[in-house]
């Protein structure tokens, strides 16, 4: 299936340098898709998120802290951002019928225009994530860091292309994004421990643990064994060892911090909801 969106001769002559540099052959076909998406979260979160967050919560979010703006902002742009790369990636998935035929060898060194596109929003989204996670450690964490890195390496090495199969796959851990964020802006609203926000949180959990740990896990071992088929293959085009293993690492990163969320998210959405004990009632009671 091609890119629906044509890429520009002007960026591919510009780009085909770079492209060379990195070895990453089909990046000028979609440095269109790249630019123009980290371009576009720039400013949302520089200007347009502040800009209407200011009109729209007057009341609150100037009185915010500094740190708690940036995470705003960065939020805002992450839930728009998650709602437009899962709308293309299952689209892709659904309508891709080159996707569909591919064989191991095909799921580790196949490249098809539309899974390209969808590599490539996310890829423009990542360097944002990794520009802003950078600057502002001390409000996303280290967490958060590492995440930006390895995501954007796993969008990057899809351009080689190399499991660009899978680099789609994986982006459908955004599929609980927009709970997690909009968990966190109910809580800025004013609307923690409410109706709303548990039935968000059980939406968050229930998407992050199917999305994330069951298919991420999932395809991960299905990754890792067409990546064996490819180096076993006799005649074929072998896996170079360093390739494999950035792709592992950046992978296994993600997994990792994948379950360490979810162990967080389940420890603090149950002090969210967990009614008191009679011991704590009496205590409160006495104090």
């Amino acid at each position: 299936m091609r890119d629906p969106i044509p890429p520009p001769r002007t960026l591919i002559n510009l780009t085909n340098p770079l492209a060379r540099t990195l070895s990453l052959r089909t990046l000028p076909l979609h440095a269109h898709e790249i630019l123009p998406s980290f371009t576009l979260y720039t400013y949302l979160h520089s200007s347009l998120i502040p800009f209407a967050s200011r009109h729209l919560f007057p009341q609150i979010y100037p009185s915010l802290a500094p740190r708690t703006k940036t995470a705003w902002n960065a939020r805002a742009v992450s839930l728009l951002s998650s709602c437009v790369l899962n709308t293309a990636a299952l689209s892709v998935i659904y309508l891709d019928r080159e996707r569909w035929a591919m064989g191991p060898r095909g799921r580790v060194w196949g490249y098809t225009g539309a899974s390209g596109m969808v590599q490539g929003f996310a890829a423009g989204y990542f360097l944002w994530d990794l520009a802003v996670c950078a600057g502002n450690v001390e409000v996303h964490g280290p967490g958060a860091l590492m995440h930006a890195v390895s995501a954007l390496a796993v969008s990057l090495l899809g351009f080689r292309p190399f499991c660009n199969y899978y680099g789609l796959n994986f982006v459908l851990y955004e599929l609980s994004t927009p709970f997690l964020n909009v968990h966190w802006f109910m809580d800025k609203l004013g609307m923690t421990g409410s109706t709303a926000q548990l039935v968000n949180g059980i939406a968050l959990v229930a998407t992050f643990g199917a999305s994330r740990l069951v298919w991420g896990t999932y395809q991960s071992v299905r990754m890792y064994q067409d990546m064996w088929i490819a180096f076993e293959a006799p005649g074929g085009l072998p896996v170079p060892p360093w390739l494999a293993l950035a792709y592992v690492v950046s992978n296994t990163t993600l997994s990792v911090l994948n379950f360490y969320w979810f162990g967080r998210m389940i420890t603090t959405l149950r002090k969210r909801f967990e009614k008191p004990s009679n011991e704590d009632d009496e205590k409160g009671t006495k104090e």
